[in-house]
């Protein structure tokens, strides 16, 4: 019980023994206690440190002090070690508070443009915001479709944003329809309130958070090479116009995309504008996000409904037609 005192419990003993019996000596105090003789003179010995026992006119005699006495000393002892400790300890606390601010300032102030390197460092960088975005999310999805297990594993982020009421709006390729993993994962965020629409191509990959933070690939032809986060409001506030224009122009995802006044559906109308526009072949099928087979068929019929025989006389055909406007 008085171990914060410095009396072990073999020395307590010993002292307890002798305020009833001070007229014990060693061999007496070993054999009421069962303690060995050895223990009995070290618990005398530190006694005596603690000035809690005083000798006597023989070595067997022991006068103790009394409680009040030395234990209210040592009471006041540790009451003033404990006092310049807790004195040390505010000042201890008052400079970590000072270096926490310091750095915190120093870490967190946000940079205009930080660089992402490679897809694992977007990845991590991706589910922090996620896990922080209080108002909304806004996605651009370009190119071929997802793996399923990117989708798959952005689901729990995806389910605790709508829960905490953030708007999820994601905008994908028309191309993207044709996938059932996309199909199934626009289904399952739909019932949780996200929403998805589609377009015939997108610029390129980016998220936009809070309308504070954008992310978009460090080279939009290689998405592997990392990522430019973005901080800066004056660009985010533009990303995010040219955002809310794709959305706008975007069919929701559960609508039918049937063709316009021309005839034409939007990823013809699409093609017919990029064809004219120098695109080869190959550059098509990636911007739409479709097969190479497609573009040049869906080329072939277009040709075939403008009766023209050149790409080139299909182009000054089409602008004729209005398929350009």
């Amino acid at each position: 019980m008085l171990e914060v005192l410095g009396l072990e419990p073999d020395v307590e003993a010993v002292y307890r023994l002798l305020l009833e019996r001070p007229d014990m000596g060693v061999l007496d105090i070993s054999a009421h206690l069962g303690l060995p003789e050895k223990s009995v003179r070290h618990a005398l010995d530190d006694l005596a440190d603690l000035h809690l026992l005083r000798p006597g006119e023989s070595d067997e005699q022991h006068l103790t002090v009394s409680p009040e006495v030395g234990l209210s000393v040592l009471l006041d002892r540790i009451e003033l070690e404990l006092g310049a400790k807790q004195r040390k300890l505010e000042t201890a606390r008052s400079s970590v508070a000072a270096l926490i601010t310091r750095y915190g300032r120093q870490r967190h102030a946000p940079e205009i443009i930080r660089q992402l390197f490679g897809l694992e460092a977007v990845r991590l960088r991706l589910e922090q915001l996620a896990a922080t975005a209080r108002t909304e999310c806004l996605s651009f999805f370009p190119g071929g479709a997802q793996r399923p297990d990117v989708m798959e594993s952005s689901k729990p982020l995806d389910q605790m944003a709508l829960e905490r009421g953030v708007s999820l709006r994601t905008l994908y390729q028309d191309s993207f329809r044709n996938d059932p993993g996309t199909r199934e994962y626009v289904h399952w965020l739909s019932t949780l309130g996200g929403e998805t629409r589609t377009v015939p191509s997108l610029p390129m990959l980016m998220v936009l958070v809070d309308r504070e933070v954008a992310l978009v690939p460090l080279d939009p032809e290689n998405v592997r090479k990392g990522a430019l986060e973005i901080r800066s409001r004056g660009v985010v506030e533009a990303l995010h116009v040219l955002f809310t224009r794709f959305w706008d122009a975007g069919i929701p995802w559960y609508e039918q995309d049937g063709p316009d006044s021309t005839g034409l559906s939007r990823r013809e109308r699409e093609l017919m504008y990029l064809l004219a526009s120098g695109h080869t072949d190959e550059a098509i099928s990636k911007k739409l996000g479709v097969s190479l087979r497609t573009v040049r068929r869906t080329v072939s019929n277009l040709m075939a409904r403008l009766e023209a025989r050149s790409r080139f006389e299909a182009g000054v055909l089409a602008a004729r037609a209005g398929w350009l406007s």
